[in-house]
């Protein structure tokens, strides 16, 4: 065939898009030089989004653009599509020395997804944040010397691990040099679309853009078609061409050779879009036809191979490849290295969606069977993948259950948890229709599929679905008692177990307690399951009206099954010949000592967990050394022993960063970093760390510990605005409700602090009264003992009394405090108190406990802070010890010790203001006001006008706001007579008759 294509070539000239090719070369600029950011091209099919990126990289230097496209077969459990295009590219070009540096020791991860790079490694849950974080370096290296820019085609059709990673990068490239652009079609994003919920928390994220793309206007669509024909249209043609085609540049290019050139010709054009792109070809031969049709079925990763097409088509070479020839000089398909992909995916569509059911059955199993005849025709990554779906397309089920399998196991050697689920679920789904499925997914029964499936959805932050899984596989189960249908039963409720302990729907502990009693000991898997229900029991919340779990909590007990009797029992039976033994032995360890650590037993804990550590470093597992780290400096930081915390986990992150493996365990021990900084009086240190993790990790499990971190350390600051959002009224929903001790203690925590800074009182007392009536919180005493101290504080705010012994609240909030008071009286006497940090809560407990008693007397009351202070004098927490000299100055003038006060109080401000902590330093500023002290060294009242003392000062202030005589002794620790002295004082000073006057004019001077 001669003459013009059947479908019009592209324009050389990009028509319009001046504002979004402008749009994209300043990102670029600021992405390579200042941040890395990313931009959301997204727009309806066929409106350009690949020709204007097209455009916008052919103008960068060669050698810094990578490419790769998301694939349909996304939805068929292939996963990373579009990076391991990138990735290959990187490795073409850069060589495998850039894989090294960024995997020290090796190539790490990067195998999973490149197998020519060598073997898989050891495949544990954490891998997958190995491979993110080694990604990231990767081309954070890359970009080093000008900058690379990753182009990601096609996103609406990624899968949830290209999503995940993608999410990664955008968060945590943190240095200049990477830009990612994105393409996206917006007219395939329904309502349940998963991008279309990812969009909008993408945006969010500081340096990504949206670049919407609409279609070209009418002048534009002439010029469009002009320079694709050569010569112009007529106005009525350009009219008609773009009323068709509503402006989308695909759709003109396939008309634009078949408009009219006379005033009057009117285009025949089809009215469905679809139609529009099949038109021209109906001027094709039937060879060439059937070819464009074999090619669409092959084309299901964007592009066939000439070998895969040739063997597809059965027709002589020369026929195929004159057949070949006409396709691309008709511009329907394009050549690349080794094979042809359509010009565009709606062409592509369309041809496949006009084959009968009967050749289209025959055709995918055609493609499926020649994967098999000619495997390196199909790259590994992408095998068994598109096995499946041809299978699957063909209704061969019996090898569609088959290849799903492979596919699933596929996904899982690559950390896509979310595509391995989906495999499995297909093959669990085609189970009964395969009379020989159990042979085809190696020897494997129907159960333990399941489980697999349910472990998938684990991993996959898919509790309830795991459950879901678990559920049906266990009802599937035989009722027999031999042992690998016993120790199958209890793997699926251990996982079931996990999955509950992990989400609100409670029952974790009764699912692993029950698969304690049916595991047999000598099975593998026995001491994984006692290390993981000794963890689980350890943290699991106690509430004081007891739930399933609780009670079999205290089954458990009773026989003889404590927490610290679980890991003993691990450690002791792992055997040493199973790896994942000794896993769960180095857990237990991990565990037991942190229970020897909290029960104050430092000499016996420590080493143990040290141990843990150890084993997770030599063995190259990431989470459990992380784990061990972060329990380790917890630990120490509740026994006083901050700043050998604070070494730990800088050690064990520095290491994590030189391997690659910081992310793996970033969150949870920056938290841990963050809170031992907030209680060592570091509140700008906290918020440095914990800040950048809520910028660039949305959604995560350690959140809960961010946010609490934050409000506390904003709140310490008076930054209530940034307080209250960590501590939101959404989390305060939640505050009550989480499955583990530790959350709930902190979330609650992080609440009443920001209500005290905000002076909510009253919802103070509230919530601490229902967490005290609800939960058991003298069973985990380590979290406790801050969330009493603040109970304490909300206690003695509530039953605060003015001049006279009159309570300065509502009769009901008094009330309330009182309540609260006794009840965490009761909780404190119960607790034991280890290390100097938790002696000195205790401390502060009583003091403010004994200061909202009315029966206990000033120098009772002085005495119990004298003693507070001194016991925060023990421990690094000197913001701590500044609140507790503050408390203990009022005490000090309210027993008439006003020098002691005044040394406290001035000690009390330098230590706030050290602190950033504004509202406690405006506090001790205000009592030292209210006392006349003068604060730093040298210092001086400023001077006062009208010639007043700095007492006089005072006692100004309070008499322009109309205080009587004994209000404003009340205030200024003074007598009544001694006010009414510096009254008369100011009165004459002033020169006026009486107080109404005195307040006029001392407001006129900005003492009101």
């Amino acid at each position: 065939m001669s003459g013009m294509p059947l479908l019009a070539e592209s324009s050389t000239v990009l028509v319009g898009r001046e504002p979004e090719l402008r749009l994209l070369r300043d990102h670029a600029t600021r992405s390579h030089t200042e941040a890395s950011g990313m931009v959301l091209v997204g727009g309806d099919a066929g409106v350009g989004k690949s020709r204007l990126v097209g455009e916008f990289v052919a103008t960068l230097p060669q050698g810094t653009v990578f490419v790769g496209g998301c694939l349909q077969l996304g939805v068929d459990g292939l996963s990373y599509a579009p990076f391991t295009a990138v990735l290959r590219q990187l490795l073409r070009e850069r060589g495998r020395a850039a894989f090294e540096a960024a995997a020290p020791g090796g190539v790490g991860e990067f195998a999973r997804l490149l197998p020519e790079l060598g073997d898989v490694p050891t495949q544990r849950p954490e891998n997958r944040g190995i491979l993110f974080e080694q990604v990231l370096r990767l081309l954070d290296r890359a970009a080093e010397g000008g900058g690379v820019t990753v182009v990601l085609e096609d996103l609406h059709w990624s899968d949830h691990a290209t999503r995940d990673l993608l999410v990664f990068l955008v968060r945590n490239l943190d240095l200049p040099g990477v830009q990612i652009i994105a393409t996206y079609r917006s007219d395939d994003l329904h309502r349940s679309h998963p991008l279309r919920r990812l969009l909008p928390e993408l945006q969010r994220v500081p340096g990504v853009e949206p670049l919407r793309l609409g279609p070209l206007s009418r002048d534009e669509v002439g010029a469009q078609a002009a320079a694709i024909r050569g010569a112009a249209l007529s106005p009525h043609a350009t009219d008609d061409l773009f009323r068709r085609t509503e402006g989308v540049p695909l759709f003109v290019e396939a008309l634009a050779a078949s408009a009219g050139d006379r005033p009057g010709d009117a285009l025949e054009v089809p009215d469905q879009f679809r139609d529009l792109l099949l038109e021209p070809l109906h001027r094709l031969d039937a060879t060439a036809l059937s070819v464009l049709r074999v090619a669409s079925v092959g084309a299901v990763s964007g592009i066939v191979e000439h070998e895969m097409l040739y063997h597809a088509a059965g027709m002589p070479e020369r026929e195929l490849e004159t057949a070949l020839h006409m396709l691309v000089d008709s511009n329907v398909l394009r050549a690349d290295r080794t094979g042809y992909r359509f010009r565009h995916a709606l062409l592509r569509d369309a041809v496949h969606e006009e084959i009968l059911p009967g050749p289209h059955a025959r055709l995918h199993m055609r493609f499926a069977q020649l994967i098999d005849e000619y495997p390196d025709s199909v790259p590994f990554d992408r095998r068994a993948a598109e096995q499946a779906h041809h299978y699957n397309a063909a209704q061969e089920l019996p090898s569609a259950l088959q290849a799903s399998w492979w596919a699933a196991v596929r996904a899982g050697d690559t950390l896509a948890y979310g595509e391995e689920l989906a495999m499995l679920e297909r093959v669990l789904a085609l189970w009964d229709r395969v009379p020989d499925a159990r042979e085809r997914v190696e020897g494997r029964s129907w159960a333990e599929v399941g489980s697999r499936a349910s472990g998938a959805a684990v991993e996959a932050g898919r509790y309830r679905r795991a459950v879901e899984l678990a559920d049906e596989a266990l009802e599937s189960l035989p009722e027999d008692d031999d042992d690998r249908t016993l120790a199958l039963r209890a793997e699926l409720l251990r996982r079931r177990g996990l999955a509950r302990s992990r989400d609100v729907c409670g029952g974790g502990i009764a699912d692993l307690s029950r698969a304690l009693e049916l595991h047999p000991p000598h099975m593998p898997g026995y001491a994984l399951l006692l290390s993981n229900l000794a963890r689980e029991t350890s943290l699991h919340r106690v509430d004081r009206e007891e739930d399933p779990d609780q009670v079999r909590l205290r089954e458990l007990e009773r026989a003889g099954w404590s927490s610290r009797g679980l890991a003993e029992k691990a450690i002791a039976l792992a055997d040493p010949s199973r790896t994942c033994d000794l896993c769960a032995a180095a857990d237990a360890r991990i565990t037991l000592g942190g229970l020897h650590m909290q029960a104050g037993d430092l000499e016996l804990g420590r080493p143990l967990i040290e141990a843990g550590i150890r084993y997770g470093a030599t063995s190259s597992d990431p989470s459990l050394e992380a784990r061990g780290a972060g329990n380790l400096a917890h630990f120490l930081r509740e026994l006083g022993l901050h700043k050998e915390g604070v070494a730990v986990l800088e050690e064990s992150l520095a290491r994590h960063e030189s391997m690659g493996w910081a992310s793996v365990h970033k969150t949870f021990n920056h938290q841990n970093r963050a809170e031992i900084h907030f209680e060592l009086g570091n509140l700008a240190e906290a918020r440095r760390i914990v800040e950048p993790i809520l910028r660039t990790h949305s959604s995560n499990t350690h959140h809960t510990y961010i946010d609490a971190v934050l409000a506390r350390a904003a709140a310490a600051q008076g930054d209530l605005a940034t307080a209250r959002r960590a501590a939101s009224a959404a989390e305060r929903e939640r505050a009550l409700t989480g499955p583990r001790m530790n959350i709930v203690q902190l979330a609650v925590l992080a609440q009443l602090e920001t209500d005290l800074a905000e002076g909510a009182v009253e919802e103070a007392l509230s919530l601490a009264e229902e967490a005290l009536d609800r939960m058991a919180l003298e069973k985990a005493h380590g979290y406790t003992w801050p969330l009493v101290d603040v109970m304490s504080e909300a206690v003695r705010q509530g039953a605060a009394t003015g001049p006279g012994g009159v309570p300065v609240r509502a009769e009901e909030t008094v009330a309330r405090a009182h309540r609260v008071g006794a009840l965490a009286a009761g909780v404190a006497s119960s607790m034991p108190s280890h290390g100097t940090a938790q002696k000195a809560y205790r401390a502060s407990v009583r003091a403010r406990l004994a200061e909202s008693d009315g029966d206990a007397g000033p120098g009772e009351v002085l005495g119990r802070w004298v003693s507070a202070v001194e016991a925060w004098e023990a421990t690094p927490m000197r913001l701590h010890l500044a609140a507790a000299r503050l408390r203990a100055a009022e005490a000090g003038v309210a027993a008439g010790d006003r020098s002691g006060a005044a040394e406290r109080v001035r000690r009390a401000h330098g230590a706030a203001e050290a602190c950033g902590a504004v509202p406690l330093a405006n506090a001790a500023a205000d009592l030292a006001r209210r006392m006349g002290v003068a604060l730093g060294d040298g210092a001086v009242p400023p001077a006062a006008p009208a010639g007043l003392t700095a007492r006089e000062t005072e006692v100004a202030r309070l008499l322009a706001v109309g205080r009587t005589n004994a209000q404003i002794a009340g205030e200024l620790f003074i007598s009544a007579k001694t006010a009414s002295v510096h009254v008369s004082h100011i009165l004459a000073k002033l020169g006026v008759p009486n107080r109404a006057t005195a307040g006029a004019r001392l407001r006129e001077l900005g003492l009101g």
